[in-house]
């Protein structure tokens, strides 16, 4: 059973990676069908799904030679088997045709609904940029890299947020995933960064920071309607790299944990509290807490959002991160990255389910 249903997972991927072929494939199968079967058997199913399958799959004109293709099949099938003037032979020819005919307009309606699609993408993704722009990729001795992959569906903008902002306090980091999608996820990321970027300044403590935010993030829920007013939170990492020494201070609301790299291995840094995520923080009575660990020089810092972990690959089997990176050092935080991306792809087979933000930063030197 397991065999089987492997065998049908590789025959699909291989489809997803040849889909050219697929129209081949169908109008090979009906010519070798018809053949080889009786005579009044026809494989005209065959000879109509070749260009359907094109039209939704290739170009214009990889439907129209499908459907060539398609029709020179069957003409040559029925004038071989002595029915080209047959009646029924000639329906079936007409049938081929008009279904080929047929596919040429879906796979222009298609074409057309992509091209809207593609739009409002690129729409969608420079609002994003516009709120979500690029740290710097260097502050003194920390070196500083962010992706951002969107998964895209329908155009709509997704809720990952990051920053990193170098304050009197040291340099300070924010990632966060806001629950749900669309121009109210994007509302609440303008909230959450404009309140981080204020309070990363004036606050001394990272504990208030994040008190400032949960408050922000309060009023912002309160302001909606029915199920975005209790469940608008935002779950969140906050780091601090002071100026000087090698530490490392982190609090962390109801996020995926945080991974410090150092010497090829990946170490986890799991909250010694657990907390709720942001704007949930009147629920919580005790409050924030700081863990602090050691940063030395040629460790990184990875945050990421739960795109990450929740990556499956066609069994369903989520991506493991820790394993991923044991064993590897990179001296790049851009090259993490980079390679991150690469086996989460190569993990789920190219499919994005989920957005995913990515935020490393490598320390080069000792203090700053």
């Amino acid at each position: 059973m397991r065999r089987a249903s492997a065998r049908r997972t590789v025959v699909a991927r291989w489809l997803v990676r040849h889909p050219r072929l697929l129209p081949v494939l169908l109008l090979v199968a009906g010519v070798l069908l018809d053949y080889n079967t009786s005579p009044h058997f026809s494989a005209e199913a065959f000879y109509t799904a070749a260009p359907m399958t094109a039209a939704a799959l290739l170009s214009l004109r990889a439907t129209i030679l499908a459907g060539i293709g398609a029709c020179l099949a069957d003409l040559a099938l029925l004038a071989h088997f002595g029915f080209i003037e047959d009646s029924g032979g000639l329906s079936e020819l007409a049938a081929v045709a008009t279904v080929s005919a047929f596919a040429v307009v879906v796979n222009r309606l298609i074409h057309y609904r992509d091209v809207r699609l593609r739009s409002m993408r690129r729409v969608a993704l420079t609002v994003q940029r516009a709120v979500l722009p690029q740290p710097p990729t260097a502050i003194g001795p920390l070196r500083i890299a962010v992706r951002y992959q969107s998964a895209v569906a329908d155009a709509q903008i997704g809720g990952d947020l990051y920053s990193v902002q170098d304050t009197p306090h040291g340099v300070r980091c924010l990632i966060g995933d806001v629950r749900g999608k669309g121009m109210e996820a994007v509302k609440t990321v303008d909230v959450a960064l404009g309140v981080f970027r204020e309070a990363a300044e004036e606050e001394p403590d990272l504990v208030c920071v994040a008190a400032r935010l949960d408050r922000a993030l309060r009023r912002e829920a309160g302001r909606r309607a029915g199920v975005e007013r209790v469940e608008g939170f935002v779950t969140a990492v906050l780091a601090e790299i002071p100026h000087r020494g090698t530490g490392l201070r982190l609090v962390n609301r109801g996020h995926p944990v945080p991974l410090v790299l150092y010497g090829g291995e990946a170490h986890p840094v799991e909250p010694s509290r657990p907390a709720l995520p942001l704007a949930l923080g009147d629920l919580d009575p005790e409050g924030d807490w700081v863990d602090s660990v050691g940063f030395p020089p040629g460790a990184t810092l990875l945050l990421y959002t739960d795109g990450l972990t929740e990556a499956r690959d066609g069994a369903g089997v989520f991506y493991d991160p820790v394993a991923g990176l044991a064993g590897r050092e990179f001296s790049e935080p851009d090259a993490l990255l980079d390679a991150l991306l690469s086996e989460v792809g190569h993990h789920t087979g190219g499919r994005i389910t989920d957005d995913l933000a990515l935020l490393a930063v490598t320390r080069t030197s000792a203090g700053c």
